[in-house]
């Protein structure tokens, strides 16, 4: 009788019951179950330091849930964030940073979460400048190196001893620079289009924004030039005036016009 009931069995159901157990058999089986937390986080800095960065971040990932509430899930915290930004998954490495600044906000880490989390967006910052160059220039987007400068300004704010804190000040300086040579490039290249009113728009905002950096001697020469065209010769004398005062040896007074500057990493 039981053989009987089997065969009856529909074909549907006995389909079904093989894809369930083929699934199951196809599960990835989890290497780490048994192991201690410890073993856990010395083989993800094992693949850390070997750059298998995607195995090393589930490894972490697998920490921060064995080891909830423990010092070794907030380190894994952060050395997840750090391998996801080498991946170059820079979203994802600051929405870990967020969270862990957030969730352990007296953490003796937090002054290098706000440090890595400036890092990230000052290396896509990079990314964004080095690429304009030689390039026809628009309107771009200059979020991550505000971003990559208000995490530095945080950790100076918070942590002004902190060992990572003379760095963040070299980078927010550097930042600034490049922010102030990307307006430059911009008003050069509506100067070099005949644009002058949008050329001095964004040379007068580099030099209100930005004062006292080596791209503004371009900037003045910018303003030069363009009310020069437009026929405003009381503003371009008012331009030179501050020129002359503020950059006594600049090329641009010995009549060589505006021309391109060296590039904006070079500044420092």
């Amino acid at each position: 009788m039981q053989s009987k009931r089997l065969s009856m069995v529909p074909a549907s159901l006995m389909l079904a019951s093989g894809l369930i157990l083929a699934a199951c058999s196809s599960t990835p089986k989890d290497i780490t179950v048994g192991w201690s937390p410890e073993k856990i986080y010395t083989q993800a800095r094992e693949e850390a330091d070997s750059g298998a960065w995607d195995k090393a971040i589930g490894l972490f990932e697998k920490l921060e849930g064995r080891a909830a509430g423990t010092v070794l899930a907030q380190q894994a915290q952060i050395d997840k964030a750090y391998a996801q930004y080498k991946t170059g998954d820079k979203v994802q490495a600051i929405a870990t940073l967020d969270r862990f600044i957030r969730l352990h906000p007296s953490s003796p880490a937090v002054d290098y979460a706000l440090y890595l989390k400036g890092l990230v967006n000052f290396n896509e910052n990079l990314g964004l400048f080095s690429s304009i160059i030689d390039q026809d220039l628009s309107e771009r987007d200059q979020k991550a190196a505000k971003d990559a400068y208000e995490s530095f300004r945080e950790l100076i704010a918070r942590f002004p001893e902190s060992k990572y804190t003379p760095e963040a000040r070299q980078r927010m300086t550097y930042i600034v620079n490049s922010l102030a040579s990307y307006e430059v490039h911009v008003a050069r290249y509506y100067a070099s289009r005949g644009a002058h009113v949008a050329a001095v728009n964004r040379a007068q905002q580099a030099l209100s924004d930005f004062p006292g950096v080596p791209a503004s001697e371009e900037a003045l020469a910018i303003l030069i030039s363009s009310y020069d065209a437009m026929g405003m010769t009381d503003l371009s004398n008012d331009a030179k005036r501050v020129l002359e005062k503020n950059f006594s040896q600049s090329a641009y007074l010995k009549g060589e016009g505006v021309k391109k500057s060296k590039r904006w990493w070079r500044f420092w």
